[in-house]
């Protein structure tokens, strides 16, 4: 349901949200296909090394978040973005300028910093305008058109490292973040009426967080989220070490990456049909079953053939997982948002941040324990599946009635 009037209808409204959002996106898979160039550039010794340029981004997209749910629940939600993709072209600009891994690093850390305004306001922008399933409805949708730049991103990364070098990749992003926050100037009124906004002050923001991590079904929903991505966060620090050298895949690499992140569009797609039957907790608790009931038969198998399973085996276990977390992505963030929508800033600046901290730690532990063989990806898919089951588990017998 629409909670003010706005000339811009709820088609253009999706695919704005989806351009913003994937700007997160595209600042983390664009890059896969260089680390290894980034890596030999730089000088860097380890090749495990080398996720940390995506590991210190996520760290980044962490502590950002605490910052713009607040912000823009006392100065609007667009002020934010702006302040956000300016502080993110200031981290390519020293991203694609860097002489040493350190610099670099401190540029994929201001990347992210800068970027997660686009992964909190984007949700607050949702939530302001749409409730319920309804909002569930329209984040699957938004996932369908956003899981096609994970799709074409390494691919667009591959050519411009072909064509130029690692660098212009960073290039690339400025162009597009310009490109997004112009749009939104243009097109989109302010979400968030002056009404409605809190004072920016400590109190204010206090007792929001405070209430935030004090409802059991935001807290629990968020931990969960957490888990799950930090799944994820493991695959993208080890995918280009296991498809690209493991698998000795090379340029096909970025192939094999889009045709995986094309399953979380479809399975987006299919919870956008299937969401206002039977609701986004059902969806995501069978999502749960599916990837632990899978990863626990692929891990069996993986170890039986000493961690080298056949390229198709794999791709089809990994299809499988990621029709799962496409369920799960957004499922959870509305499942986390839904009792604060009072507080949808900071909320989500909260529950994003949290479980963003959350993903760091669990996907550097799972990436770091990369040892030539798919087995820690697999055990880790498996412990985080579960993990996640045993919290909507709890959930779902303690906290219905909240």
């Amino acid at each position: 349901m629409y909670t003010r009037k706005s000339p811009i209808g709820n088609v253009e409204f999706i695919c704005l949200m989806a351009v913003l959002m994937s700007l997160v996106a595209l600042a983390i898979d664009a890059v896969l296909p260089a680390l290894g160039q980034i890596g030999s550039s730089l000088e860097v010794r380890n090749p495990n090394n080398n996720q940390y340029i995506i590991s210190v981004f996520f760290l980044g997209l962490a502590l950002g978040q605490m910052l713009y749910g607040p912000f823009s629940d006392s100065f609007g939600r667009k002020k934010a973005i702006y302040l956000g993709i300016s502080i993110f072209i200031l981290g390519c600009v020293i991203s694609l300028t860097a002489t040493t891994f350190t610099v670099m690093l401190t540029g994929r850390v201001c990347q992210g910093v800068g970027i997660s305004c686009c992964r909190v306001i984007t949700l607050a922008m949702i939530r302001d305008r749409f409730e319920g399933r309804e909002m569930a409805k329209v984040m699957s949708l938004i996932m369908v058109l956003f899981i096609m730049v994970p799709a074409i991103a390494p691919a667009l990364g591959q050519v411009i490292i072909f064509y130029a070098n690692w660098r212009a990749i960073f290039l690339l992003n400025v162009i597009i973040g310009i490109a997004g926050v112009t749009w939104l100037f243009f097109r989109l009124p302010e979400t968030l009426g002056k009404e409605k906004r809190l004072p920016f002050s400590v109190p204010t923001i206090t007792a929001g967080v405070a209430e935030t991590l004090k409802n059991r079904i935001a807290r629990s929903y968020m931990v969960a989220a957490g888990i799950i991505f930090g799944a994820f966060v493991g695959y993208l620090g080890s995918a280009q070490q296991i498809l690209q050298i493991q698998y000795k895949l090379g340029n096909a690499f970025s192939l094999y990456f889009g045709a995986l992140a094309v399953a979380i569009g479809v399975s987006s797609f299919f919870t956008s049909k299937f969401v206002m039957r039977f609701g986004i907790e059902t969806l995501s608790f069978f999502a749960l079953l599916v990837l632990s009931i899978t990863s626990s038969v692929f891990y069996l198998y993986a170890q039986s053939v000493s961690g080298h399973p056949a390229l198709h085996v794999f791709m089809g276990y990994l299809t499988i997982a990621f029709f799962s977390f496409g369920v799960l992505f957004g499922g959870f963030n509305t499942l986390a948002i839904q009792p604060l929508g009072h507080i949808a800033g900071v909320a989500t600046s909260v529950i994003s941040s949290v479980q963003t901290l959350l993903s760091v730690a669990i996907g550097g532990v799972v990436g770091q324990c990369y040892n030539g063989t798919v087995l820690p990806l697999a055990g880790g898919f498996l412990l985080c599946g579960l993990s996640s089951l045993a919290i909507m588990f709890y959930v779902r017998r303690c906290c219905t009635h909240e």
